[in-house]
């Protein structure tokens, strides 16, 4: 495989973080309508990130945050995020950059985005665990067929996954 000189895989990635910018934005602005509420994982030790000593002792590599029904403060900057959310009824302000995300969902419309790790260069790091599997195909149920009109000619079967023609099935 050829290399990369434009670095596809870190524009896409920085793409992708603009839509979770862009979508706190909205939340900024308007609020949290209808079934939205976001799911937001991210590295606790990534520089930049201000949380409580409390939830880095708590969570020293990862943590999830839910915005939804109690969260304040929302500010949305070009490269962070700040929020302020209750910890056993404690308030606490987070401060949280974007190339700190390793994952976003909006379980209300299910929408989901995983990010690939940045290094403090905002370099793409190599993927450090394997990649998710894909999904089990739907399993295809062949429906039986309804029964012809009735013709003068008749035709056998067709067999599963074989193109029939309409002309079969019209009156003559």
């Amino acid at each position: 495989m050829a290399k990369d000189f434009i670095g596809y895989q870190a524009l896409a990635d920085s793409a992708l973080r603009g839509v979770v910018r862009e979508a706190l934005r909205r939340i900024e602005k308007q609020g949290l309508v209808g079934a939205h509420h976001f799911r937001i994982t991210f590295k606790t030790g990534f520089p930049g990130v201000e949380i409580p000593d409390f939830l880095r002792e708590q969570y020293p590599e990862e943590m999830m945050i839910i915005l939804q029904h109690q969260f304040w403060g929302l500010k949305v900057k070009d490269n962070h995020f700040e929020v302020t959310l209750s910890f056993k009824k404690v308030p606490a302000t987070l401060s949280i950059p974007f190339a700190a995300l390793t994952q976003f969902a909006d379980p209300g419309v299910a929408f989901g985005l995983q990010f690939r790790e940045v290094d403090e260069d905002g370099e793409l790091k190599p993927l450090s665990t394997p990649a998710p599997t894909p999904l089990p195909q739907p399993v295809k149920h062949e429906q039986p067929a309804a029964p012809p009109a009735e013709s003068s000619e008749e035709k056998p079967p067709a067999a599963p996954g074989e193109v029939v023609s309409l002309d079969a099935f019209r009156k003559k």
